[in-house]
């Protein structure tokens, strides 16, 4: 029994899947890709400009011993992304699992009237646009007991500065989005979930940026998170073990939402 245990743990989860990261050229959404291929499934990323950066994490994947491909799409557009879901999912034979991953920030006050309002459409567009547009183009190809797990923010629940008026609702908007999804899905035993990340070391977020000591005094473990463990929480909401969790958010904050 012990021996069985030991074999199961050291077995790769996702063999013989195929996953869809968007906006995994780098920070989370590479990490992610990186941990997928590791447990075992053929993998696709997009991007939007970093053509180079996509590609050398498709090499990284590759040398994994599994099979890769970049993709480039623009989240911002609905058509473009619905085409990367179809055009992966044929590609590949098939797709198991999609992680919305794409996302950017753009803040401003409620009362800014310098706010740039073209900033605050195009992230409207992307973290919820492209998410909904991802997730109904995936409800067409995901194969049964498919998983759909978008990367949100803690943010949606505990806004903690001014300006994040626009950002918290996109991120509060799609855990909504996803709750349902999930019940329109389950008759085909797909799962749909949404992590929230805290603060996480990322390029555009980085440990010694503007405000990253505010930061980590909000978090119970005083610290910035790293790209793998917010991947880690969604390779295990990916995974086999993950089959009866559903409609729901999976905190990945360090004790920010504690």
């Amino acid at each position: 029994m012990a021996r069985a245990a030991v074999a199961q743990l050291g077995a790769k989860p996702l063999q013989g899947k195929v996953a869809l990261v968007t906006g995994g050229s780098r920070g989370i959404g590479a990490a992610t890709a990186r941990s997928l291929a590791e447990a075992g499934a053929d993998v696709a990323i997009s991007y939007v400009a970093s053509a180079e950066k996509a590609l050398a994490v498709v090499e990284e994947l590759v040398a994994l011993g599994v099979r890769a491909q970049a993709y480039q799409a623009d989240q911002a557009d609905a058509e473009q992304v619905a085409r990367l879901v179809t055009t992966a999912a044929a590609d590949f034979g098939r797709l198991d699992v999609l992680v919305n991953n794409a996302g950017v920030f753009a803040g401003g006050t409620v009362d800014d009237p310098e706010a740039d309002g073209a900033a605050l459409e195009r992230q409207l567009a992307i973290n919820v646009g492209g998410v909904t547009a991802a997730i109904r183009a995936a409800a067409t190809v995901l194969a049964e007991d498919g998983r759909i797990v978008t990367v949100g923010s803690n943010l949606a629940s505990r806004p903690t500065r001014p300006g994040m008026a626009d950002y918290a609702a996109t991120k509060a908007a799609i855990v909504a989005f996803s709750k349902a999804a999930a019940l329109d899905l389950a008759h085909r035993r797909i799962t749909v979930n949404v992590v929230q990340s805290g603060s996480v070391a990322t390029d555009m977020n980085p440990e010694d940026g503007p405000g990253s000591d505010a930061q980590r005094a909000l978090s119970a473990l005083g610290r910035y998170g790293r790209p793998e463990e917010i991947a880690a929480g969604i390779v295990f909401l990916a995974g086999p073990t993950a089959s009866f969790i559903t409609g729901t958010t999976l905190n990945i904050d360090g004790g920010y939402l504690a």
